[in-house]
C-alpha cells in the first residue's frame, strides 16, 4: 500500500546533507514544518518552511524543551487514515495529517564523551525527537520515519520511483530502524545513569551497541556474524587496521584475548601470543626482541597462525623477527615506518595499532538462549603481602617477583590451567581441560618439548587449589621448584606434604582465578 506524502516535519540535530532531501520534497510539493535551528538552515538553504510555532498556534517554551509536544503535531502523526472515527476527529479539529517525519536526536553520546558536567549532558537528553519517532514508527502503515541521514538516499530513490509515494515495504523498514534507535538512545541513558549512580547490577539491564560491520562468518563457516561497539564514541574500536585482510570473527576473538593480557603487564616489555583465546606464549623483558622471542619459544608449534600481541612500538629489528613467523593478527602500540615495509610485504598479515585503544567497560556478558551472565571481570592483582607461604621453604624476593607473573597469566588461560614460567616467560600452558591432573601434564609436556632445559628450577601457578596430590607430584617431578595456588582443598595438608618432602616451595594466595 503505498502512501502519497503531502507534508513533512523536519527536526534535526545533525544538519549535514539536508539539501538533496530538501529539493526532492519540493519536487514532490510536500510542506514541510520545522522549528528552531532546522527551520533557520531550512530557510537559509532557499526552501519554503512553515514554523512549527506558528503551526500550532503555540510558542515553544522553557528553552525548547517544549516544542513538538503538540495534540495538532502527534494527532498528525498518530491517527490511522482508514479509521472513520479518526478521520472525523481531525476534520473537527482541522488538524491536517503529518505523513513524513525526518528526525535525529540530541547529541547525548557525543556530550557524554566530551563532556562530565551532569547539567549539560541531562540537557542533551532528547524529549520531543524520540516521542515523534515513536508515533511515526508505530502508525508505520500510514506515515513514513527517517532518523538516519545515510536514508535521505534510500528516501528519494522511494519517492522518485513511486512519484511523491512510500510502500509500505519501506516504511516498516524504517520503523523496525526507528524503533532500534529509540532503544539504543533510551538504553544509553538508562547506563549513563547506571554508572552515575554505581549501579553495577540494575533491576533491568539493557546492552546498546552500533553494528560496526557484518563480518564474512562466525567461528565456523556456516555461522552469521557481525561486530558491534558498545560504547558512547560507537564508530570504531579505538584500533587502526593498518594492513591485512579483513578481520574475522575469530580474529577478534583473539585479539580481545590478548589485550586482556597485556593490560595487566606494567613496566617491561610483554608480548603475548594467542590462539583459539588461549595464551600459548607469554613473556616480559626490558628487552622487546627479547619478549617476543621468548614468548614465540614457549610454544611454537600453537603459535603458528596466531595472534601476537606487543605492549611496545615495533621497530624494524623486531618487525623481521615477526616476519619470518607465519602470523594471522599483530597488534602493538604502534609501527615504525621500517616495520611497516616488512609487514606489507605479507598482504594478508593484519597489522593493528593499538597505540589509541583504551579500556573501558569493566563487565563480562554471556548470553544463553534468553538468559545472559554478567560479571565484574578478573582484574584481581595479587597483594604480596597477603600471600602466604604453606612450606618450610620460603622463596625468595626474585621468585616472588617471577611468581605473581605465573598466577597473572594462569588467569588468562581457560581452566582448569596451569601455566609453567622460567625467567619472566611461560614454557608451558595447559588449559581447558575438565583434570587438573590433565593440564599439569600437558603443561609440562609442553615444556618438555621446546625448552626442556628451563623446567629445573621453574615456576608453576595453578588457576584453582589441587583436589589431590597427583598434580603437585607431577609438576615436582618435572622440575619444578616453586608452586603457586589459591588453596582451600580438604586435602591442603597432602598437598603441602608432597610439597615439603621434595623440599619444594608453594604459596598460597586464597584468590582462584576460573575462566570459562
Amino acid at each position: 500500500m503505498k502512501k502519497k506524502i503531502r507534508n513533512a516535519l523536519v527536526s534535526v540535530s545533525d544538519k549535514d546533507n539536508l539539501k538533496n532531501i530538501l529539493k526532492t520534497l519540493k519536487k514532490y510539493k510536500i510542506n514541510i514544518i520545522s522549528s528552531g535551528g532546522t527551520y533557520k538552515s531550512i530557510k537559509k538553504l532557499g526552501y519554503n518552511c512553515t514554523e512549527i510555532s506558528r503551526y500550532t498556534g503555540f510558542k515553544e517554551m522553557l528553552d525548547g524543551r517544549v516544542k513538538t509536544l503538540h495534540p495538532k503535531i502527534h494527532a498528525g502523526i498518530l491517527h490511522d487514515r482508514q479509521n472513520k472515527s479518526h478521520k472525523f476527529e481531525m476534520s473537527q479539529q482541522k488538524f491536517p495529517s503529518i505523513d513524513l517525519i525526518i528526525v535525529n536526536f540530541y547529541p547525548f553520546q557525543k556530550v557524554v564523551t566530551n563532556n562530565k558536567i551532569s547539567k549539560d549532558i541531562i540537557e542533551n537528553i532528547d524529549i520531543g525527537g524520540p516521542t515523534l519517532v515513536r508515533a511515526a514508527a508505530k502508525n508505520f502503515k500510514n506515515v513514513t520515519i527517517i532518523t538516519n541521514k545515510n536514508d535521505y538516499e534510500n528516501l528519494i530513490k522511494e519517492l522518485i520511483k513511486n512519484k511523491g509515494r512510500t510502500s509500505l515495504e519501506f516504511r516498516e523498514i524504517m520503523s523496525s530502524k526507528a524503533f532500534g534507535l529509540t532503544a539504543y538512545y533510551d538504553a544509553m541513558i538508562s547506563n549513563w545513569f547506571n554508572n552515575k549512580l554505581k549501579i553495577q547490577f540494575p533491576e533491568r539491564k539493557t546492552i546498546f551497541g552500533r553494528r560496526l560491520k557484518k563480518l564474512r562468518y562466525g567461528e565456523n563457516p556456516h555461522q552469521e556474524s557481525s561486530i558491534y561497539v558498545s560504547d558512547y564514541n560507537d564508530t570504531n574500536l579505538g584500533f587502526e587496521q593498518l594492513n591485512g585482510k579483513d578481520l574475522s570473527y575469530n580474529n577478534y576473538n583473539d585479539m580481545f584475548a590478548s589485550l586482556e593480557v597485556l593490560r595487566s603487564f606494567k613496566k617491561k616489555a610483554g608480548t603475548v601470543i594467542i590462539k583459539h583465546a588461549n595464551p600459548c606464549g607469554v613473556s616480559e623483558n626490558r628487552e622487546p626482541i627479547i619478549s617476543f622471542k621468548n614468548a614465540y619459544a614457549s610454544d611454537p608449534l600453537s603459535a603458528f597462525g596466531g595472534v601476537v600481541a606487543c605492549n611496545f612500538k615495533i621497530k624494524k629489528n623486531i618487525a623481521f623477527e615477526i616476519s619470518k613467523k607465519f602470523i594471522e593478527v599483530i597488534l602493538a602500540k604502534g609501527f615504525d615506518k621500517e616495520s611497516l615495509k616488512i609487514f606489507k610485504k605479507k598482504k594478508n598479515l593484519r597489522v593493528i595499532d593499538i597505540s589509541n585503544f583504551v579500556y573501558g567497560n569493566n563487565s563480562s556478558i554471556k548470553n544463553f538462549n534468553n538468559s545472559f551472565l554478567i560479571q565484574d571481570r578478573d582484574t584481581a592483582i595479587l597483594d604480596k603481602k597477603k600471600l602466604k607461604c604453606v612450606t618450610k621453604l620460603k622463596p625468595n624476593k626474585k621468585e616472588l617477583a617471577e611468581i605473581e607473573f605465573a598466577f597473572n597469566i594462569c588467569k588468562h588461560a581457560k581452566s582448569n590451567s596451569i601455566v609453567l614460567c622460567n625467567n619472566f616467560s611461560t614454557i608451558g600452558i595447559g588449559a581447558g581441560q575438565p583434570s587438573r591432573l590433565d593440564s599439569c601434564k600437558i603443561a609440562i609436556q609442553k615444556a618438555k618439548q621446546f625448552q626442556p632445559e628451563l623446567i629445573k628450577n621453574s615456576v608453576a601457578a595453578s588457576d584453582a587449589f589441587f583436589p589431590f596430590a597427583d598434580g603437585v607430584e607431577a609438576l615436582i617431578k618435572a622440575g619444578v621448584k616453586v608452586i603457586i595456588q589459591p588453596g582451600g582443598s580438604v586435602r591442603d595438608r597432602e598437598v603441602i606434604d608432597a610439597a615439603d618432602k621434595a623440599k619444594v616451595k608453594m604459596i598460597f594466595t586464597g584468590i582462584r582465578h576460573f575462566n570459562h
